[in-house]
């Protein structure tokens, strides 16, 4: 008996690391695209004849049809099975990234990125759901924060490999090369992998229970945080390499190995702080503490100008980012229940993609009006402060008169 236990235990795990590997391999197409257009957006914004506000917009377009899109995907996904979502929307993804490097007007790019972020919602929701269902309630948001390694792969590589391919191609070739990559990945997806043992994706959410999460004052403030979240994130990741070009005199080689290390330094963050969460049952503890560091060197970022200086801001920066992506997401999941992860998922998603929307524009806007990034980053790190308000509300509502986590 203990033999073949032990046999079952070997397989389940054989089958996790494929099955994770290849969910990860496929997400990373989703974020190519976004980091692509951020990387190469000095050169794009030039051969298009672009200003820096409808720099912003192209990358907030994506996340105009992306934050709306976050709760009818993860709840069609919990009810139609992760599984047949997330191939759908990786291979949308791979597609759309690789007509990005067909466009030769604004419009063409405002509209490649919003039926992009429309296919994006699919493999984000279904994704962090899939991963999720590999491992038990126990390990729930260390694997929610591993979910993001494969965001993070999209931009390691595009960042490293990007500027060598500019050398000797354009700034379109990259999005050819990678988007083919991915639509041989969703095929490989959709007929090697296999359903997981936590699965409970399928049929047992209803609209309603999707629609009842906005009556929850819980939620709100989960949604809260979770829209300063990725505006601190997405605008960082928008913004920071033109920062660094046009204000600190980076090269792109140099900026994209900055660029490069920030994303290699933050993949395994993820994964710590859901270990972390896991461990000491005390998740708002380290949103908490993120939230400080992300204030501090994001402010530090426009004081600075020895490129040593901004090496260290941008480490610390990256170490703690997204630290408290895994905590944030099992919040919810933990009171709820498992069977409502995509739905909870895309929940928190929306609203952190309309702050992802909001700061990314708003920064741009900034940029043109007063010729410096350095009131938009003074707003982020105040910002970081609001949020840490919330987060001790939410530690509050979590032990307080609103009833402890509810464990499913």
């Amino acid at each position: 008996m203990d033999q073949q236990i032990g046999k079952n235990k070997r397989g389940v795990n054989k089958h996790r690391v494929f099955n994770v590997s290849l969910i990860t391999l496929c997400m990373s197409i989703q974020t190519i695209s976004l980091s692509g257009v951020a990387l190469f957006l000095p050169i794009i914004l030039n051969d298009l004849a672009l200003s820096y506000t409808q720099g912003g917009t192209i990358s907030a377009s994506a996340m105009l049809v992306y934050a709306p899109m976050q709760i009818p995907a993860g709840y069609l996904a919990d009810r139609f099975g992760l599984k047949k979502m997330f191939f759908i929307g990786v291979l949308g993804t791979a597609v759309l990234c690789f007509s990005f490097g067909l466009i030769s007007a604004y419009w063409h790019a405002v509209l490649n990125q919003m039926i992009s972020g429309f296919f994006r919602a699919f493999v984000f929701a279904s994704g962090v759901a899939l991963i999720a269902s590999w491992f038990g309630p126990k390990r729930r948001a260390t694997a929610m924060g591993l979910s993001l390694i494969g965001l993070f792969s999209g931009q390691l590589i595009i960042n490293t490999f990007g500027p060598l391919l500019l050398e000797k191609f354009d700034w379109r070739f990259p999005f050819f090369a990678f988007a083919s990559v991915g639509i041989l990945a969703s095929f490989g997806y959709l007929w090697l992998a296999k359903e997981a043992p936590h699965d409970m994706s399928g049929h047992k959410v209803s609209i309603m229970d999707a629609v009842q999460l906005f009556r929850y004052p819980f939620m709100w403030v989960v949604g809260i945080i979770q829209y300063f979240r990725l505006g601190f994130f997405g605008s960082l990741s928008f913004w920071l390499p033109t920062f660094f070009i046009n204000e600190k005199g980076l090269s792109l080689q140099v900026t994209g190995l900055i660029i490069a290390l920030r994303t290699l330094l933050s993949a395994p963050t993820n994964m710590v702080g859901g270990y972390m969460s896991d461990r000491f049952k005390n998740p708002t503890v380290i949103i908490g503490v993120s939230l400080i560091m992300i204030a501090v060197t994001t402010a530090l970022f426009v004081r600075v100008n020895s490129i040593e200086l901004i090496i260290t801001l941008n480490v610390i920066n990256a170490l703690f980012i997204q630290l408290y992506f895994g905590p944030l997401f099992a919040i919810p999941v933990e009171k709820y229940g498992s069977q409502m992860t995509g739905t909870l998922t895309g929940f928190g998603n929306f609203f952190a993609n309309l702050g992802g929307f909001s700061f990314t524009y708003l920064i741009g806007l900034v940029k043109d009006h007063t010729g410096y990034f350095e009131s938009g980053f003074y707003t982020i790190a105040a910002a970081c402060l609001v949020s840490l308000v919330f987060t001790i509300l939410l530690k509050y509502m979590s032990s307080g008169p609103f009833g402890p986590l509810v464990k499913h």
